[in-house]
């Protein structure tokens, strides 16, 4: 079926938190109450909608739940148009958390959002009461990304190729690139429609997801030497059949490198934890929380 004009994406997948106003920047928050707090930051080309499809759900009788909209995409507008870093996202987060009156939390950060969840423990460890790590890309990597996140990074890129891909791309690419994110598994019934796909294909948020992917990389090199000095509770949970961001580049050196970290490797599972093994997703939160005294 033919995909809806782009303008109409925000009025059909509206917020579904709070817009709060953080430095004159607006930042888009799903709150849920009340008792301990979460944080929950989402991957590459994601939004909130991630998180409330069902794990919230799991989650909401015994933490209070905050899901950000990273800077660029779902309601959260870019802060710049350079690629933010890890840095600067979990920097304007933690002034967001600081808003909404949030004291020592659990960051749960999936894929690129794990890349947060680690900066804002080193950068702002006053908020920060444990880590969980979810299939985290939070290692530097040797392999270059591909032709076109190179592409629609750079300045021509985004002027030429972001505005085709948003007009011309079909419903069936958007479908196959789930199924590659939740590979070897598949998408859970209903995720597409919920997620939102025409919000990460704005070209506004196409910009902003592939200017952050081309500058995590360099982001990691300075970020990572700086994981030893992490002191509170680390949980990571990762595929051992992830493709997108494979265990023995990210969570294996994340697990050594980290003297708090705890490592649980979830046999044949691909990048998507959350969704094909959420009673560990569960369990690895409780287990930050529980090291962390709040619970």
């Amino acid at each position: 079926p033919e995909r809806q004009p782009m303008s109409d994406a925000t009025e059909r997948f509206p917020p579904t938190g709070k817009i709060l106003t953080v430095h004159g920047h607006r930042v888009h928050v799903h709150v849920s109450d009340p008792r301990p707090p979460v944080i929950l930051i989402h991957g590459a080309g994601a939004n909130t909608r991630d998180f409330t499809f069902s794990l919230t759900a799991r989650l909401e009788d015994r933490y209070r739940l905050y899901a950000f909209d990273r800077p660029g995409l779902g309601h959260t507008p870019p802060l710049h148009h350079h690629g933010e870093t890890p840095e600067e996202q979990a920097a304007l987060l933690d002034a967001a958390a600081g808003e909404l009156g949030i004291g020592q939390a659990v960051i749960v950060g999936h894929s690129y959002g794990g890349a947060v969840a680690l900066a804002w423990a080193m950068n702002h460890p006053g908020r920060v009461a444990a880590v969980v790590v979810l299939a985290g890309a939070v290692m530097p990597w040797g392999a270059e990304l591909g032709f076109l996140y190179r592409a629609v990074a750079s300045w021509s890129g985004g002027m030429v190729a972001v505005p085709m891909i948003a007009a011309l791309a079909p419903r069936s690419l958007v479908s196959q690139t789930l199924h590659e994110i939740f590979a070897p598994q598949r998408p859970p019934e209903g995720y597409e429609a919920y997620i939102g796909a025409d919000l990460t294909l704005r070209p506004e948020s196409l910009r902003a997801n592939a200017r952050q992917i081309h500058g995590l990389n360099e982001a990691l090199h300075q970020q990572a030497p700086r994981y030893p000095g992490i002191s509170v509770p680390v949980e990571i949970l990762h595929g051992t059949e992830d493709r997108i961001a494979p265990i023995a580049v990210h969570a294996r050196p994340l697990a050594r490198a980290i003297a708090q970290a705890h490592l649980r490797e979830l046999e044949g599972i691909g990048h998507m934890p959350h969704h094909a093994a959420p009673g560990d997703t569960v369990a690895a939160i409780d287990r930050a929380a529980a090291r962390a005294g709040l619970r």
